[in-house]
């Protein structure tokens, strides 16, 4: 092969490994790129400014699936952002994740006999900054196996010294906006941690229990009584009221009166409300205030008696009965015994399926509890949140999402923000020997002797801070001044209600401070102007990634067996606003496959030469030259429109697709054809195959940094990818008919392999040719490529025309003929098609039978009759075309 290659492109090429073997490059260039400082932002660049804040993750935690997903999407953003000329931040941290960390450390305790209590509240949490920072943040270095480019220098955590001055900030301005109050409500308890939990924290889950009817009132038939069912008996034990439903003329005449309660001996009145449905078992339901949200709502509306049975571990306490002392399950059995024997159950349903709410992080069913707590009132936060997006200072991508978000923000009720622990921000409220209260900000101190509250903050409150926490609100810092509001929230859309209301809510509360607005002409700023909301990973099956079915995946476990590249891809390629994504072994496989395609691709294009640089002119360029900048050109603006949009499973279909099916499999091998001609057509080629090369690695670049970085570095000799420019459109127009002359070629080379085919041709068997109407198709000067593309050679004076297939192309139809004569063993080609004829034929025999079978098709559901008629048709075409093809080779 011909070719005007400089040495130093071979050297280059010489310098690529062999193969592409991930493992035993990555970490080093990911070290390389945070020792140069690429990721690092500058506050007084005058760059545009591009931000992300990366959700926090627990401290305690290991990267999963989804945050893989969430953090390839951000990375591919920031990667792409900061090609194109924008100073970027993407600020990393961690949560404290109170229940989590505090689990954990007393778990440790358990081993050696202790509890935090052993300690006290000091030394405890003493001992949880101890295991912070010598097991905590496992997943940092995940993050850097991953190739986050985040900025190092500025990372944070919730119980900072900065985030937490930030906190009490917060908690004081909405203290004294009277945002924050203190309230006896219904809260989710967890009687392992003896916690109030967010509704985040519960797992709902179908457990198989009892529904045990029971009868209030008297045993005699004549005198009054109902009849109410439940699954937790032992709640009756707190009932305080009999409900039912005001039109229910079963009980109209009872509605007002009182029924006797079987076990505490009080008459409980009976109450109409409309929640209850009347078609619903007996139409009477028991009311318990204390232990069932629903209750507690008709028990504020009723003024019904709201006493507390369990203490905070879930023992029965305060009912003066046998019970208590008892352990709810235990109690739960022995007063069902207890009404048994009394006559009192009148039916049971075992088992009885229903859901009932666990604590994620311990694991046993939560107990709705009445208890003393802090709250938020989210009214006018709430409204304020709605409104941003209403106004379209907040956009929601996809938008198909928002009525959601209105649905919960426009309904959503007061926040439980306190929970009964010791490790997380302590409430700064303090309490004085004569009952005073007060609220401190963090530059304040408590009189001496004054009491702080024990309890801590939800990690939510802290969390929800984190857009302008982490750049040092409440002071004005170059970081806000630069980067606040942030660009983009990238997140699922599970927690849309959870962590992005509760950001939104904060951000609008302080979005006229003046350390946010200052130099932004004083307007009220949103915490992030778009949000990103992916969809959940499940399997290859569809199937939601749980423990419980073990069928989760470790991102980790991928990397090591093929690469971040091939991980990422696979997570960006599945990626669609607001869809979920199915991912399996075989989608890994078939991105690694990609990766070492473009690694063996750029390594032929060094071989050859392959340099980027200024193109030559373009009429001296050829068809297939013009056709793949074209293309080039087409695939970019698309490229562009995807990531714009959020498309990140779009841009990485147009990206592979252009880089295997028409780079590769076609410019490629096309290439060939010109870096044999001449030297001149050589080292055009060579710098149109660099250029198109060099191109398609900085677009692949923010999904796949690792094998692009290698790739780029060789080809160009330039410093890194990461910091190199984003590729721009050549305003150039695109030859069309360059275009549909490529397109003729192909199609002509890919009938005459399917026509090769069906002759039993073996793909590099070289079959003597000739190709009739070549010229007037337009395609004479691919004469060359058709014949190296579709493997033929020249006639010969010994040529005989043995087989013959005519194209249409575009501007003529180009007859090909081919001597096979030689190039086939008739004996074995018969024995093969023979075989597939009868395997042809006994599914034609078999389809038929059953189209046939009246009794079959008396009782067979239309898209199964389909089904068969749909193969019957495809066996007799088989049967036709392989008896054709025995008939043509028998007179051979």
């Amino acid at each position: 092969m011909t070719s005007a290659a400089p040495d130093n492109s071979r050297n280059r090429a010489d310098a690529l490994p062999k193969s592409w073997n991930p493992g035993e490059v990555e970490a080093d260039l990911y070290e390389g790129w945070v020792a140069a400082g690429y990721f690092g932002a500058d506050a007084t660049s005058g760059k545009p400014a591009y931000s992300i804040v990366l959700p926090p993750p627990n401290v305690t935690g290991t990267l999963h699936m989804g945050h893989a997903l969430d953090h390839t999407l951000m990375d591919t953003l920031t990667r792409r952002k900061r090609m194109q000329g924008y100073e970027v931040l993407w600020l990393p941290g961690m949560d404290h994740a109170g229940i989590a960390t505090q689990t954990v450390v007393e778990k440790q305790l358990a081993a050696d006999g202790k509890t935090k209590e052993d300690f006290g509240r000091e030394l405890f949490i003493d001992k949880v900054w101890d295991w912070k920072r010598e097991s905590g943040g496992a997943i940092q270095w995940q993050m850097r196996a991953l190739g986050d480019g985040v900025d190092w220098s500025r990372d944070r955590f919730t119980m900072d010294e900065g985030l937490s001055r930030a906190v009490r900030t917060i908690f004081k301005r909405m203290y004294d906006a009277g945002l924050i109050y203190r309230a006896e409500r219904l809260v989710n308890w967890s009687p392992v941690l003896k916690t109030g939990i967010s509704d985040l924290e519960v797992d709902y889950k179908d457990v198989e229990g009892e529904l045990v009817s029971l009868r209030y009132g008297s045993l005699d038939d004549n005198e009054p009584h109902v009849v109410v069912a439940t699954t937790r008996v032992e709640t009756m034990l707190g009932d305080t009221a009999v409900a039912v439903h005001p039109d229910d003329p079963r009980y109209a005449a009872m509605i007002g009166t009182t029924v006797y309660h079987p076990i505490t001996g009080h008459q409980i009145p009976i109450i109409a409300d409309d929640y209850v449905d009347p078609e619903f078992g007996t139409g009477a339901v028991k009311i318990t205030p204390a232990h069932d949200p629903n209750d507690f709502e008709m028990g504020l509306r009723h003024n019904l008696p709201m006493p507390t049975i369990m203490d905070e571990g879930g023992r029965i306490t305060g009912t003066g009965t046998e019970f208590d002392g008892m352990d709810r399950f235990e109690a739960r059995v022995k007063v069902r015994e207890r009404l048994a024997a009394e006559g009192r159950v009148v039916a049971e349903k075992r088992p009885y399926t229903h859901s009932v709410g666990h604590s994620e992080r311990s694991g046993e069913p939560i107990e709705p509890r009445l208890s003393m707590q802090w709250w938020v009132k989210v009214e006018s936060l709430a409204k304020a949140a709605g409104d941003a997006v209403r106004d379209g200072d907040v956009k929601i991508h996809p938008a198909s999402q928002e009525p959601r978000w209105f649905d919960w923000v426009d309904n959503m009720h007061d926040w439980c923000i306190s929970r009964q622990l010791w490790w997380g921000h302590r409430i700064p409220i303090w309490y004085g020997p004569e009952g005073e209260i007060v609220c401190l900000g963090p530059d304040e101190e408590a009189p001496e002797g004054w009491v702080q509250d024990p309890d801590v903050l939800d990690t939510w409150f802290s969390s929800g801070l984190w857009p302008f926490s982490t750049m040092g609100w409440p002071e004005a810092t170059p970081e806000l001044a630069k980067f606040y509001p942030t660009s983009v929230l990238v997140t699922g859309y599970d927690i849309l209600f959870f962590w992005v209301a509760r950001m939104m809510m904060f951000g609008m509360f302080v979005s006229d401070d003046p350390a946010l607005t200052t130099g932004k002409g004083g307007q009220k700023q949103v915490p992030f102007e778009d949000v990103f909301l992916h969809g959940l990973i499940r399997d290859q099956h569809g199937k939601k990634m749980s423990k419980s079915r073990g069928n989760g995946i470790d991102p980790l476990d991928w990397i090591n067996s093929y690469g971040a590249d091939a991980l990422r891809f696979t997570l960006a390629r599945g990626a669609q606003p607001g869809g979920d994504l199915s991912v399996g072994e075989p989608h890994a496989l078939a991105s690694r496959s990609f990766v070492t395609k473009l690694f063996n691709a750029t390594k032929f294009a060094l071989m050859n030469g392959a340099r980027s640089g200024e193109l030559p002119p373009r009429e001296t360029l050829t068809d297939t030259d013009r056709w793949i900048v074209d293309r080039l050109d087409e695939v970019r603006a698309e490229v562009d429109a995807a990531f714009d949009a959020y498309e990140f499973g779009k841009a990485c279909e147009a990206l592979y697709h252009f880089a295997w099916d028409e780079l590769c499999d076609w410019y490629l091998e096309l290439s060939k054809v010109q870096f044999a001609e001449s030297d001149a057509r050589a080292e055009s080629t060579a710098v149109v195959l660099g250029t198109v090369l060099d191109a398609v690695l900085r677009l692949l670049h923010p999904v796949i940094p690792f094998v692009t970085e290698t790739l780029w570095k060789a080809l160009t000799g330039g410093e890194s990818v990461v910091v190199a420019p984003w590729p721009a459109a050549s305003g150039v127009s695109t030859d069309t008919v360059a275009a549909q002359r490529v397109a003729d070629t192909q199609r002509l080379i890919t009938e005459i392999r399917r026509f090769r085919s069906d002759q039993g041709l073996a793909d590099k068997q070289k079959v003597k040719a000739t190709l009739v109407g070549l010229n007037e198709a337009g395609l004479g000067a691919f004469a060359g490529s058709v014949a190296n593309l579709a493997r033929l050679t020249e006639p010969g004076a010994d040529f005989a025309t043995t087989a013959e297939v005519q194209v249409r192309l575009s501007g003529a139809t180009v007859t090909v003929q081919l001597d096979t004569s030689g190039a086939i063993d008739l004996d074995a080609e018969r024995r093969r098609l023979e075989k597939d004829l009868a395997v042809a034929q006994k599914d034609l025999d078999t389809t038929t039978a059953k189209l046939g079978n009246e009794a079959f098709l008396a009782k067979a559901p239309q898209h199964v009759v389909d089904k068969i008629t749909a193969r019957r048709d495809v066996a007799t075409a088989e049967v036709a075309r392989i008896g054709a093809r025995l008939a043509e080779l028998s007179g051979k």
